[in-house]
């Protein structure tokens, strides 16, 4: 463990919220108005709260800060740097993203990070790690030294392998800074691509709270997961107070079931951006649940039926830093890479 260091909890003060905005060169193109009026609104309720940061290969000034690339996708968590804090300074920590285990291409979002270094836009320093596979969607802290993690996730395959769990525990808690890992042994959703990402069914929250998806009949290893949650104790000895989310009825692309969830919220400065689909009732619990567990911010819902067609949703498009400074005479350019 470097005991220096340590990876907010996610509910902490941030510095900005970065999206990587979607084009006709991504799989979004049969569908490209739509997703661009779930981006523009995000960027709109985001912008009350925090600066947004946005990244895009034409040039359009999406946000106040802005970074010209190319990108093969939009989806920030999993390409985006992970901040950390060392000695109070911030650390951006730059992983190698596959697309998920070279499910897809993604030569370009992996590049996106070391283009926002050079852009000389963010004040962090930059840490790379191109040899290890870790997605932001694949771990949660609680910003007091625990990490929590999927086994089916950082275990799959066409990560880093050959490394065994132990040595990435090892190497997890040496960059993070953490003093312990939990490892969740079950669930995941259907349809899903991330091979179990952890911010599609648990979130940690203040106050050793852990909002979950809630398992059925289809998704037999939710249930399990919610058996191993109740088990679970934080580094005090004490049971975490557990809050269940709904599970979306199914929403289907044809005849393949859409992996929809509630857990993929945004928390940010004063407010949780939730993700709704089309489903008042169930939308309402989740955004009333979601309020439990955040009851001093505001809970605003987003239609995400967009976004789920590509598999994804709120969380999976974004990624958060803490503690950047921003050079001030750049704030308002936007910066050109080919």
């Amino acid at each position: 463990m470097n005991t220096n260091r340590r990876m907010p909890a996610e509910w902490e003060r941030q510095s900005c919220i970065q999206l990587t905005w979607p084009h006709a060169a991504t799989d979004w193109a049969p569908m490209l108005p739509d997703i661009t009026a779930v981006y523009e609104q995000m960027v709109q309720q985001i912008e009350r709260y925090e600066p947004v940061l946005t990244v895009s290969p034409d040039g359009a000034r999406h946000s106040a800060l802005s970074v010209q690339c190319p990108t093969n996708d939009t989806w920030a968590r999993d390409h985006g740097f992970i901040t950390v804090e060392e000695d109070g300074q911030p650390v951006l920590l730059d992983f190698c993203f596959n697309g998920w285990g070279r499910k897809f291409p993604a030569e370009l979002d992996n590049q996106i990070n070391r283009h926002l270094r050079d852009s000389g836009l963010l004040s962090g320093r930059y840490e790379p790690h191109l040899d290890f596979v870790l997605e932001g969607g694949s771990i949660e802290s609680d910003g007091r030294g625990t990490v929590f993690t999927t086994e089916c996730c950082l275990m799959a395959p066409h990560r880093n392998q050959p490394l065994s769990k132990q040595q990435i525990e090892e190497r997890l808690k040496q960059w993070l800074g953490a003093s312990r890992i939990v490892w969740l042994q079950h669930g995941s959703l259907i349809g899903d691509d991330t091979d179990g990402h952890i911010d599609t069914m648990v979130r940690i929250c203040p106050d050793d709270t852990i909002l979950y998806t809630g398992g059925d009949d289809d998704h037999p290893g939710l249930t399990a997961l919610e058996q191993e949650l109740q088990s679970l104790t934080t580094m005090d000895g004490h049971a975490y107070r557990l809050l269940r989310l709904p599970l979306p009825r199914p929403i289907f692309d044809g005849d393949d079931r859409l992996p929809a969830t509630y857990a993929n919220y945004l928390v940010i400065n004063g407010a949780v951006l939730v993700p709704t689909y089309g489903q008042p009732d169930l939308d309402r619990e989740a955004i009333s649940t979601i309020g439990q567990a955040f009851p001093h911010r505001d809970i605003v819902g987003i239609d995400c039926r967009p976004v789920i067609r590509q598999h994804g949703s709120l969380h999976c498009c974004t990624m958060q830093y803490y503690s950047i400074r921003f050079i001030t005479s750049r704030r308002k350019a936007s910066f050109t890479f080919s």
